[in-house]
């Protein structure tokens, strides 16, 4: 059994009073409560402390029936954000050997199969969004189709995720810092898009958080198909790694917008920042990143138990962000510094579980 204490006294209280007074994020089936079952999930297995699983069985198997006809998903909607939570099918059927997990499973890869992409291949983000590529987006679904490839042998779902990861580094990745814009446009349509390029303006810190936990699990999924397509995001996930190192705040941890720390409104962003420290930490643990990041990561995340987090709250979350939509979201500085920082929402707390297990694992 591992103890919590050793990162802070108010480390166990947090979690055990958050979880109790949890209640679904909405009645739709979602990619933010998905954090949630995931980070529980990582601390069930970095700690043995059953009380962790047992919450995500009772909690996603409330809206599971015996079909596995999930309460709240509607796979019509083509949202590459709804199919996030279904991750956590695979460890619950593996636990439990509950034959709904896995149809559950089949129900949300079944909205893959027709989900809309870009001539270039990736998936849309949303079909309210159609012919874009948000870096969210690699984080909700690839993860779920590797584990999908790894447990039928589909190599080809496999070639499938690495050549969508390339794209967005094709189109998304900026050579001068090494950092990935928020989204691409490949339409040139959106006023947030670069008419040449389609990108979006800015380094959205969570944005990059999603995009390295992206690829450190699918690397850490797709062992069993190692070669060129493994090594290829294994060279992206480092090259994204070094970026990330080099533009931490003097405390250690990541910016809202990454690249203009220190500008005014620009803030330390505890979401972005466990991301990152979870992602570097199972960079390290894997043998794919040097000490020195896992190090950092560790940091990160003791910086952000210290000053941010007490009993009841984790504090400095942005609540949300996106492109496009009404009211317009233009993906401008100032865009990303006027939406509401808040404390407790899943985005943070979910990463801050992930972080913490990744450490326990150290």
């Amino acid at each position: 059994m591992h103890d919590f204490r050793r990162f802070g006294p108010q480390v166990l209280p947090f979690l055990r009073h958050y979880l109790g007074g949890w209640d679904f994020f909405k009645p739709t089936w979602n990619y933010e409560d998905g954090c949630i079952f995931k980070g529980c999930l990582d601390l069930a297995d970095a700690t043995g402390r059953s009380e962790f699983s047992d919450f995500v069985h009772d909690k996603v198997g409330a809206r599971v029936d015996e079909e596995g006809v999930i309460e709240g998903f509607d796979p019509a909607e083509y949202n590459i954000d709804n199919v996030k939570p279904a991750k956590v099918f695979f460890p619950l059927h593996d636990r439990t050997g509950e034959e709904r997990f896995r149809r559950a499973i089949e129900t949300q890869i079944d909205q893959l199969r027709t989900h809309p992409r870009t001539k270039s291949g990736n998936y849309w983000h949303k079909q309210i969004y159609p012919w874009q590529v948000w870096l969210d987006g690699l984080y909700m679904a690839q993860p779920l189709v590797t584990a999908q490839a790894m447990a039928t042998g589909d190599r080809d779902a496999w070639e499938d995720v690495v050549h969508q990861f390339i794209q967005v580094r094709d189109h998304m990745r900026d050579p001068r810092t090494g950092l990935y814009y928020h989204g691409w446009d490949e339409s040139r349509q959106e006023r947030w898009a670069d008419p040449q390029t389609g990108v979006s303006a800015c380094f959205w810190g969570r944005a990059m958080g999603w995009f390295m936990m992206a690829m450190v699990d699918c690397i850490e999924l797709a062992t069993p198909f190692d070669g060129p397509g493994r090594a290829a995001l294994i060279a992206m996930f480092q090259d994204a790694a070094i970026a990330l190192m080099a533009v931490r705040s003097a405390r250690g941890l990541w910016w809202q917008v990454l690249d203009r720390g220190g500008d005014e409104g620009n803030y330390e962003e505890t979401s972005a920042s466990l991301m990152i420290a979870y992602s570097l930490m199972a960079g390290c643990r894997l043998g794919l990143l040097p000490a020195d990041h896992g190090r950092a990561g560790e940091a990160a995340l003791r910086t952000v138990i210290r000053d941010f987090l007490t009993e009841t709250d984790l504090d400095g979350i942005c609540g949300v962000a996106g492109l496009g939509n009404d009211p317009y979201r233009d993906g401008s500085y100032a865009y990303y510094l006027s939406e509401p920082v808040v404390p407790n929402d899943p985005k943070g707390v979910g990463a801050l579980m992930m972080a913490l297990a990744e450490a326990m694992r150290r």
